[in-house]
């Protein structure tokens, strides 16, 4: 990919965010263009290919945000959370007959070399605009999953686990910090939590709301605020999710409401 980039312009900057998102799994690869898109430039153009339905009749599609980035991607899911914040505004389907590597049409199961890496660095290079990509079509006819909002219901926070911090089996939530303040948690306090998969309890447990790591002995449990300005669960230099066996995405949540 990176090759055929480079054959369209050997001028453009390219750097990799990630090769770490597990096989298959379209609604990471949605989580992490959320946390990590606002940090680049207003006109770069992000690849992002988890592409489980390639060679299928899902489309091939370029979509463009409100703060001036472009996404080249399958619209299989991986937009998902840009579309939930309203920051999508514009999208179009890839015109493959012009937006293709050359010699490369008999090829359904390469399509992040073929049509992806093509496409992306003929935007980013100026070869085409956004209009030179394809047709446009409605943002509501993109592909999404469903997603569930945080909400305080009787004093307890129902939201949902999105990721995991990859490298440190931390929970990371939709949880926002100032919705912590409103049942009454503030850093110092405990909290208690519960941990459900697909509505079924398994796991509980009451740790302390800390500003970091260092607030808790190595090997305690805690809750922290992470990069997304959301609450986390982890433990200090271990995993949670490993510890306690706990996934996330679509089906896991959490309750959260103050402790003892």
């Amino acid at each position: 990919m990176v090759g055929v980039a480079l054959g369209v312009d050997p001028d453009l900057r390219i750097f990799d965010l990630t090769h770490h998102i597990p096989p298959f799994d379209v609604w990471e690869a949605s989580y992490r263009l959320l946390q990590t898109i606002s940090y680049w430039p207003e006109g770069s153009v992000f690849v992002s290919v988890v592409d489980p339905g390639v060679g299928s009749d899902r489309k091939s599609a370029v979509a463009k945000t409100e703060s001036g980035h472009f996404v080249v991607t399958p619209d299989n899911g991986t937009l998902t959370t840009l579309l939930h914040r309203g920051l999508i505004t514009e999208i179009r389907e890839i015109d493959e007959s012009v937006n293709r590597l050359p010699n490369s049409g008999e090829s359904y199961t390469f399509h992040g070399r073929d049509i992806y890496a093509y496409t992306a660095a003929r935007l980013a290079s100026g070869a085409i605009d956004f209009a030179g990509v394809g047709p446009e079509y409605e943002v509501a006819d993109a592909v999404r999953f469903p997603v569930e909002d945080p909400r305080v219901v009787s004093g307890q926070i129902h939201g949902t686990i999105d990721a995991h911090d990859i490298r440190y089996g931390s929970l990371w939530t939709n949880i926002p910090r100032p919705m912590m303040s409103e049942i009454g948690v503030e850093y110092g306090t405990r909290i208690h939590i519960q941990v459900l998969d697909r509505g079924r309890l398994v796991h509980e447990n009451e740790l302390q709301y800390s500003r970091s790591f260092s607030e808790v002995p190595m090997g305690t449990a805690l809750g922290y605020v992470n990069s997304l300005d959301n609450l986390a669960i982890a433990i200090n230099r271990g995993s949670y999710a490993a510890a306690y066996s706990i996934g996330y995405g679509q089906g896991w949540s959490i309750r959260v409401s103050a402790g003892n």
